[in-house]
């Protein structure tokens, strides 16, 4: 299947800005003020990862076209295999025992979580994610407040770093735009248009309603408090949106600029190919370094990996094609559904 290769340059930001989430030197963010710009790394650049993840499970099921009866089993085998290796993936990172909220097995829930839905239309995926926007953010407020003491199956659910119920929101907008012909301008137009406007409109709200939480003489209690905000990883309904209408701003600009501008965005199309290898290579590397890798005062770091990233994925996509673990979760979801179909044949 032909690779799209704004998906790939959108993936390969998603990538570049999770390092600088974790290693860069930032400052809050401040629209006004470019030398604080590079916040907007903070947050969005995983929520970016994750409705690309969406965008992923419409490719390996059909695109644009939903696949069925055979050939959906088949697909949906892949997706189980390949949520269980980036889960096993994601838990060994985290036994490297970095500072770094690592992703990748909440990543891989919610791969699972899109198998019922794979046949939805791309109108069903948004509405239910629009729900699921305000729903989700009091449900898990709620639940940090009901379930004070720590479990990891909660943790990953619904009060961790990235709340499965929460995040569920940006892979079903990612199917659903998946499910739509991305490579058609006027509908990278129409995903320019609606992201700018759903972050305008959550950013906006967010900050008028945070004003009011402030600016109020009753107690508000801390959870409710964090509801009425656009801080990164809040998971406030405000931020949900205001972030979802800024990764589809990203991914349709991405999309834009794709044929115009391929070559040189080569580099970054190279690491968003293999997002996987890339992302584990860096929290591996941070590992190897030590708590060195957080104390830094300037870029310098951060830079480094971007740059690594560039040329080692570059020339490795040159040479050999697909990222390294890329080739193993292909080889092994194929084969499992290829398996899997001569056993019912």
């Amino acid at each position: 299947m032909t690779r799209i290769v704004g998906i790939d340059i959108a993936r390969g930001l998603a990538v570049l800005g999770m390092y600088g989430a974790h290693v860069g030197v930032t400052e809050p963010l401040v629209f006004t003020e470019p030398a604080t710009w590079l916040d907007v790394v903070n947050g969005r650049s995983s929520i970016l990862f994750a409705l690309l993840a969406g965008v992923s499970i419409a490719i390996i099921s059909g695109r644009t076209r939903p696949v069925d009866g055979t050939e959906l089993r088949a697909a949906r085998i892949r997706i189980l295999v390949r949520a269980a290796l980036i889960f096993a993936i994601g838990m060994l990172l985290i036994w490297l025992d970095t500072r770094i909220a690592v992703i990748l097995p909440v990543y891989a829930v919610l791969f699972v979580a899109a198998i019922p839905v794979l046949r939805w239309r791309p109108r069903s995926l948004f509405v239910a994610a629009g729900i699921l926007a305000i729903v989700s953010p009091i449900l898990a407020a709620i639940t940090t407040v009901l379930v004070p003491v720590a479990d990891p199956v909660v943790d990953l659910l619904l009060t961790g770093h990235y709340p499965a119920v929460i995040w569920i929101v940006f892979v079903l907008v990612g199917l659903g735009v998946g499910r739509l012909d991305v490579t058609a301008r006027v509908v990278q137009l129409r995903l320019l248009a609606v992201g700018a406007g759903l972050a305008v409109a959550g950013y906006g709200l967010g900050v008028a309603a945070n004003r009011a939480v402030l600016e109020s003489t009753a107690p508000v209690p801390v959870d409710i408090g964090m509801l009425a905000t656009t801080e990164p990883h809040s998971g406030s309904p405000f931020e949900v949106v205001g972030s979802t209408g800024f990764a589809l701003a990203v991914l349709a600009l991405c999309l834009l600029v794709a044929t115009r501008a391929r070559i040189p965005l080569y580099p970054i199309a190279a690491v968003g190919s293999m997002a996987l290898s890339a992302y584990t290579a860096h929290v591996v590397i941070v590992a190897i370094i030590g708590d060195g890798a957080f104390t830094q005062n300037d870029n310098g770091l951060y830079l480094a990996f971007i740059g690594g990233a560039l040329v080692l994925c570059t020339g490795w996509a040159l040479l050999f094609g697909r990222g390294p673990l890329e080739r193993v979760l292909t080889w092994a979801s194929n084969l499992a559904a290829r398996t899997t179909r001569r056993a019912r044949t």
